[in-house]
């Protein structure tokens, strides 16, 4: 029986009751018509439950997702989703760069390195709750993981008690890397890439959905890309996209597509934070778009080479509304991170904060990860990635993301420890455009003729 993930309504409501009581909605009265009718709870960590509902519940929840987005958040004023109203909120927001910044070809490597080995380390955990990740880690020695995961002499019974990611495994374990494999968190900044090669820098939203329908096969979306994906061949428009019967719109998805917006506006984060805006409105709403303004907005700030991680995260928080859940979830972890010598206990706090409410794709917990595994690590590569993945929750494309950071900040691909770099062969799997087998050198130059390109003011 196919079981297509994320886009069936009675897999969707849990999670939509779920966003409801997060962004200030009182699902109680819509919670208890779906249980008294049989409905059951989101799956916990898979896309789809195991068995279909009948016709007349998949109805139900489908009226109950329309339900529930009628209900006014008290929220809405605080945690706005249109530019302008962001803009209003933050105090802080950059200023226009004033002169022309140059990243280098060199650093645009290590940054595309750098995500895909913070990327690959996260692969063959990714889903497993923290204590499987700390055991197998722990078992095999690399604890706190400063190398790729492997299986080789791990006891048969903790293999089986926490089976690494099904997918993930014949290609991101130590002993099967062979290259880059594909993943959602390389495929989405090809994308970027291609969307700046085309429509250059004042791209829109609507190419952002153009692009994906030309170049983005169906069965390589998740969660919130999937449902606008779904949106958009069921005709709606950017940005309904994002909010039609989507429970997924605050979690991660627009902050792994973020890094080309940051990487091609070095010193520039205002500008960063609102190409990644343009792209995150076709999927995400308020936190989720936050997110990826935010890693955009280090990331610009990381490309110059003249700023210390924690510049590079203060600036990411200038284009966050202050008020926010996200902005108060990152200034959380960073504290932590700075009063805590061991990072176990930062991650103990941040899951026991967390968990309880958050799925474990949220946009908020995961930001947070983030930002505390860069501060406690000092930007250093390793450590970066490292307490990334061992944080837990979404963890190859928080690896991801904390590598495109340190990457940057190390400066050059010699700068990145060869452990890491050379079982990646300069090679990358994919299948967006015809980046398959693309190297990262390539890519990196890719990259910096888009960073280069003048932009012509928006018409």
């Amino acid at each position: 029986m196919l079981r297509l993930t994320w886009v069936q309504p009675e897999d969707l409501i849990g999670h939509e009751l779920r966003q409801a009581a997060q962004d200030g909605r009182d699902p109680s009265a819509v919670a208890a018509r779906w249980r008294a009718a049989g409905g059951c709870e989101a799956p916990a960590r898979a896309g789809a439950s195991s068995r279909p509902a009948s016709r007349r519940l998949r109805r139900l929840a489908e009226d109950l997702l329309d339900e529930l987005s009628g209900l006014p958040s008290p929220l809405a004023d605080a945690e706005p989703t249109d530019l302008d109203r962001i803009k209003a909120l933050c105090p802080g927001w950059p200023a226009p760069r004033s002169s022309a910044v140059t990243v280098s070809c060199a650093r645009l490597e290590a940054a595309w390195l750098g995500r895909a080995a913070g990327c690959l380390l996260g692969k063959p955990v990714e889903k497993l709750p923290l204590t499987g990740i700390r055991l197998l880690a722990r078992a095999a020695g690399n604890w706190p993981p400063t190398t790729y995961f492997t299986a080789r002499g791990l006891p048969g019974d903790l293999t089986t008690a926490y089976p690494w990611n099904r997918r993930s495994a014949p290609t991101s374990l130590a002993e099967n890397i062979d290259g880059m494999p594909e993943d959602d968190d390389l495929n989405y900044p090809l994308l970027g890439l291609l969307l700046l090669r085309r429509h250059g820098r004042n791209f829109t939203t609507a190419d952002v959905a153009r692009l994906w329908l030309d170049e983005l096969p169906a069965g390589r979306t998740f969660t919130a890309e999937r449902l606008a994906y779904r949106n958009l061949l069921g005709g709606l428009e950017p940005p309904h996209t994002a909010r039609h019967r989507n429970p997924f719109r605050e979690w991660i998805g627009a902050l792994i597509r973020a890094d080309v917006h940051g990487w091609t506006n070095a010193g520039d984060p205002a500008a960063a934070a609102a190409q990644a805006h343009r792209d995150a409105t076709l999927t995400h709403t308020a936190n989720g778009v936050y997110a990826a303004m935010f890693a955009a907005a280090v990331i610009a700030t990381a490309a110059t080479g003249a700023h210390d991680v924690h510049a590079c995260l203060r600036a990411g928080l200038t284009v966050v509304p202050p008020g926010s859940r996200l902005a108060t979830a990152v200034r959380h972890a960073i504290r932590l991170a700075g009063t805590h010598t061991g990072f176990d206990t930062v991650v103990d706090a941040l899951h026991a904060r967390h968990s309880p409410t958050h799925h474990w794709v949220h946009a908020v917990p995961n930001t947070a990860l983030i930002a505390a595994a860069l501060t406690h690590a000092d930007g250093d590569f390793t450590g970066s990635v490292s307490r990334a993945v061992s944080g837990g929750w979404d963890t190859d494309s928080n690896g991801a993301t904390a590598g495109s950071v340190a990457g940057l900040l190390a400066g050059s691909p010699a700068a990145l420890p060869e452990h890491w770099t050379a079982p990646l062969k300069n090679r990358l799997a994919t299948s967006v455009g015809d980046f398959d087998g693309t190297g990262f050198d390539t890519l990196a130059h890719l990259t910096h003729r888009e960073a280069t390109r003048p932009c012509p003011s928006p018409a």
